[in-house]
């Protein structure tokens, strides 16, 4: 290299020498190596020479450094100070500037790289070997510095085209490959060291990766490469119960920014690998290879199966194949992708202000301003609007406001105070079958003209009660899904006492004795509907009790059995006296003493009487136990056969309010919004604490809407969930596709240019089928490309018109 006139001697002296005394080592920085014979004649000619003295040191010449001048590698185990100096960049521009160097030599530029406990200048960079994976048997060899990153590596080492999305693998002698997930990191931080390769691969036009690419689903006898379909209309296969997913997956899909955004790669340079509160990245990376495989073009139907693994490694309630809420799974996703993209690396800490009278739009424009913050990321951009949150005390009537962010609308459905229920009504009358009917107690007492004191209602569950109800208690406690029966019960004229509810299970004698019990006991299996009798104290005997449901059982059970058939068989005789008999005498109650039993004669009876616990199976002695007496009248198997009719048993009749057809409640979705901007009081287990009363308060609350996103999602709250019930509300919502208008909602009526509008059109729903423990979940969504209508079930994706969405959605229930 020519050198250029350089300063006078003392000049250079004085200026290299500043440089060296003044320059601090700081990561980052470069600075060179110089050959010390050179420098040490360079110091000398310009302390003691002049411009034509003989120690003139000529070009810079780092030769001995070299272990050959064809690949210009250094020696090994060079000494600083002995073999070499280290100048900074400025003061090697001078002396190159001055002095040139020898032809071909290259300059030796090193890194200072942050070591664990000091700072360095790196004379021996790292050696790496690196591949692409196309082509992985053409290895070349690169040196880098420590203090380089990922991302240099990759762009200048393999020459990466413009717009090409790559990544890296990291592979050790062991032959064992580890992803380099994020390329900003430094050389030194990714832990690459001399003797690595690294792999590098570029993303397939479908979207897939050549180190993974899942299985595709196809639908044809064609190769899935020779398919070119719409972008965006694809399909995801059900992996087991992962509709769910599914569902959410194609809505998000279709919200345009963020799949833009995706296509676009614009979420490389925004990865956040060091968020305590996010996933590493890896959400997001998954969720992008999802995005960029369904708007390939190329897939009929894609596996999301790495997405689902990622999903149930950061959130454990999604392991497995169990079927969940859609909502739920979104609403993970959309935090999950926040977390991962958050453009602030270190969150700082915001002492929250309240309002203090201070104006909305001043409060409001603090809490935004805050919020970003802290949260800043295409997710806050895209979906996040403000709410206005009003709470006063109910005691010192202090007001609070708060402006707090949302990421979805979760809005209440319009609940009616009346309930359609089920139940069947239980008569006295032994030749009138179970009546269904709607009401309950005083609907059931106008519907059957029996006074409301002389019925209970029970909850029958597999031959048993599962529970029986007091009258005081509410119709809260009673499931859709329950089996209600209300039992009639006979007026006891002139009663001495309080007679006792005594409840009856019905249970068939096993052929064979349980001898493994010590075989004195049979075994038993409970059938039919369980009966509530009303019974004197009095009569509670074994042998009463034998005539009181005999009386009622055989008339009632028996079907078609007649009381000719009941009078035959009472006086049917056995000419001896069977071990059966004898038992069943042993265990009958002893008969009066004015009442001596016949010993030429044993009647046969129909069944006997066992006092049972509250799951009929447990033998004990009468009266023990709860409040509740329990008896199972045991059958035998060649009684019952000849005397219960099953079908019989079984069959009841429809009341005539079964006739009428329920009316399904139709509400307006902007009903809804209102009802979500309603006053309420909070729940005891979430009180509010006063900062004047100094204590927790069931303040009254009040939300409104400040502020709305450029994407709006919106919850309908279907499923309720009580202390006492779990259901669906299938009530349906009527909501426009298009100009959905929230300017009478929103309490911020002056927007700027560039804020989001006050108005939407659809763009997807996600639907469910079915009730709350099972059901299915499909969607709809109008493509971003070419405004058209889809309906997606799992893999399968079929066009639709508008009016079609509205009437499934009415079907659906969504």
């Amino acid at each position: 290299m020519t050198a250029a006139e350089p300063p006078g001697l003392e000049t250079q002296r004085r200026e290299i020498e500043s440089l060296l005394r003044d320059s601090e080592l700081r990561a980052g920085d470069s600075w060179y190596v110089v050959e010390r014979r050179w420098y040490e004649q360079w110091k000398e000619f310009v302390e003691t020479g002049d411009q034509n003295s003989s120690s003139f040191p000529g070009q810079i010449d780092n030769t001995e450094l070299f272990e050959d001048l064809d690949s210009f590698h250094l020696k090994e185990r060079l000494v600083e100070n002995e073999d070499f100096m280290l100048v900074p960049a400025e003061a090697w521009h001078r002396l190159l500037a001055w002095y040139g160097t020898v032809d071909g030599q290259p300059p030796l530029e090193r890194k200072v790289v942050d070591l664990p406990s000091t700072l360095k200048v790196e004379v021996y960079p790292i050696e790496i070997f690196l591949c692409l994976h196309s082509n992985m048997e053409n290895v070349i060899t690169a040196k880098f510095s420590r203090a380089d990153s990922i991302r240099e590596v990759m762009c200048e080492a393999f020459m990466v085209p413009a717009g090409s999305e790559c990544r890296l693998w990291m592979k050790s002698s062991d032959s064992s490959c580890e992803r380099l997930r994020n390329v900003h990191v430094s050389v030194l931080d990714a832990c690459l060291s001399s003797g690595m390769t690294v792999i590098m691969e570029m993303r397939n036009a479908d979207g897939t990766w050549p180190s993974s690419r899942p299985q595709i689903m196809r639908n044809s006898v064609e190769e899935q490469d020779s398919y070119r379909g719409q972008p965006g209309v694809c399909g995801l296969t059900n992996l087991g119960n992962t509709c769910f997913m599914n569902s959410a997956l194609q809505c998000l899909s279709n919200a345009p920014p963020l799949t833009e955004y995706f296509l676009q790669s614009s979420y490389l340079e925004e990865l956040n690998f060091t968020n305590p509160l996010g996933m590493k990245g890896e959400i997001a990376e998954a969720y992008a290879d999802v995005i960029k495989q369904m708007w390939s073009g190329r897939h009929y139907s894609v596996v999301p199966r790495v997405f689902k693994t990622k999903v149930g490694h950061f959130a454990s309630q999604f392991l497995g194949y169990q079927q969940h809420d859609s909502q739920e799974l979104l609403s993970f996703l959309l935090d999950g992708l926040h977390e991962d993209l958050n453009r602030v690396k270190n969150k700082e800490y915001i002492e929250l202000r309240d309002a203090e009278g201070r104006p909305d739009q001043e409060v409001a424009e603090e809490a935004w301003r805050n919020h970003r913050r802290r949260n800043d990321s295409v997710i806050v951009d895209t979906f996040h609007g403000l709410f206005k949150s009003t709470l006063v005390c109910p005691e010192c009537h202090k007001v609070s406001v708060t402006f707090d962010p949302f990421c979805y609308l979760s809005v209440p459905l319009p609940v009616s105070k009346e309930r359609v229920m089920e139940v069947f009504f239980v008569s006295l009358d032994p030749h009138a079958k179970p009546a269904q009917v709607t009401p309950l107690l005083v609907c059931v007492c106008v519907c059957v003209c029996v006074c409301v004191f002389q019925m209970v209602v029970a909850d029958v569950f597999n031959h048993r009660f599962y529970k029986i109800y007091n009258a005081d208690e509410s119709l809260s406690c009673i499931l859709d899904r329950d089996d209600i029966f209300v039992y009639e019960l006979s007026v006891l004229e002139e009663a001495e006492e309080q007679p006792v509810l005594l409840a009856l299970y019905l249970r068939e004698r096993s052929h064979y004795r349980d001898y493994g019990s010590g075989g004195s006991s049979y075994g038993t299996s409970l059938f039919g509907h369980p009966l509530l009798l009303s019974v004197e104290q009095r009569h509670c005997s074994r042998q009463a009790l034998y005539q009181l449901i005999l009386q009622r059982q055989t008339d009632r059970q028996a079907g078609r059995h007649t009381e000719r058939q009941t009078d035959r068989q009472e006086d049917r005789q056995t000419g001896r006296q069977t071990e059966e008999d004898k038992q069943e005498e042993a265990c009958s109650p002893s008969p009066p003493a004015n009442q001596q039993p016949e010993r030429r004669k044993r009647r046969k009876s129909l069944f006997t009487i066992q006092a049972v616990n509250s799951n009929g199976t447990t033998e004990r002695g009468m009266g023990e136990g709860g409040t509740q007496p329990y008896v199972a009248i045991d059958w035998d198997p060649d009684m019952k056969k000849r005397f219960y009719n099953e079908n019989e048993a079984e069959k009841y009749v429809k009341h005539s309010s079964m006739e009428v057809p329920q009316q399904q409640t139709t509400v307006q979705l902007q009903e809804c919004i209102e009802l979500f901007t309603t006053v309420e009081t909070l729940e005891e287990e979430n009180p509010w604490y006063c900062p004047v009363c100094k204590k927790h308060q069931l303040a009254t609350k009040k939300l409104d809407l400040w502020s709305l996103p450029e994407v709006l999602i919106i919850h309908l709250k279907r499923f309720s969930y009580t202390k006492f019930t779990r259901e669906k509300l299938d009530s349906i919502v009527d909501f426009p596709l298009r100009d959905l208008d929230f300017s009478d909602s929103l309490l911020r009526k002056s927007l700027s240019n560039g804020e989001p509008p006050s108005r939407y059109d659809l763009i997807a729903v996600s639907n469910h089928y079915g009730g709350l423990r099972d059901g299915h979940y499909t969607s709809y969504a109008r493509n971003k490309d070419n405004d058209q209508w889809y309906y997606f079930d799992d893999s399968k994706v079929t066009y639709a018109r508008e009016d079609q969405i509205v009437v499934s959605l009415t079907s659906s229930n969504s």
